[in-house]
């Protein structure tokens, strides 16, 4: 198996040889989240990043790592800790491939297991968070059904924790058809509040032993 290892892996397990919390943001920036959406998504990746890093556990453990969707899908960051991560500047155009989206976020968790496990590192169960205003739009619909069947299986195993956040106008029920839990509504634009409270559950989980259930902080920033 040994061969097969890439030095700058080898590198950055050594050096940091933590468990690892991987989150994965699947960001929408198709046009419709143009103007003070994308601003306000911007400053709460820059209030996330500030949150994990004042947790020196944390900043050791939690990995993030950013995809967006809008008629192409962009890795923005593969995965850094979260004391390694910069937050993008991103901009929004185009439609909404979020089917395809779905599957790079699995695809990436999947080669990152598969580093870890390489490298003799432990990790928790992986989350994405998925933030959209809107539904799949510019994608073939079996794209979207493939991408939901592949969650299911992939949240029934415990592969993923998949959570959906609608902002604004989005197809709540279309959502809801895609995730298997409940997507949650964000109250007008409060991205920076997600954020603190994404950074405080990832902070909990990353103080937790790997497998142990643990609680997550109330929800004050979005309904169902």
């Amino acid at each position: 198996m040994h061969d097969t290892l890439k030095l700058d892996e080898v590198v950055e397990f050594a050096e940091n040889p933590e468990p690892r919390c991987p989150c994965v943001l699947l960001l929408d920036t198709s046009g419709s989240m143009q103007g003070v959406a994308i601003d306000a998504l911007n400053e709460g990746l820059v209030s996330f990043r500030d949150e994990l890093t004042k947790n020196s556990l944390a900043a050791r453990r939690v990995e993030v790592a950013i995809i967006t969707f809008d008629s192409h899908i962009n890795v923005v960051q593969d995965f850094v800790t979260a004391d390694q991560f910069s937050p993008p500047m991103l901009t929004a155009q185009g439609l909404t491939t979020m089917g395809a989206g779905i599957h790079k976020a699995l695809d990436l968790i999947q080669d990152r297991k598969t580093q870890y496990r390489n490298n003799g590192i432990a990790y928790y169960r992986p989350w994405v968070f998925m933030i959209t205003d809107g539904e799949p739009q510019g994608e073939f619909e079996d794209v979207v059904e493939q991408a939901s069947r592949r969650l299911q299986v992939d949240e029934t195993n415990k592969r993923v924790a998949f959570f959906t956040v609608g902002v604004e106008n989005a197809n709540m029920t279309r959502l809801s058809q895609i995730a298997v839990r409940t997507p949650l509504r964000l109250q007008g634009l409060n991205f920076v509040e997600m954020f603190v409270w994404l950074s405080a559950s990832m902070s909990t989980v990353s103080h937790s032993k790997v497998d142990e259930q643990v609680a997550l902080p109330p929800i004050g920033w979005g309904s169902v």
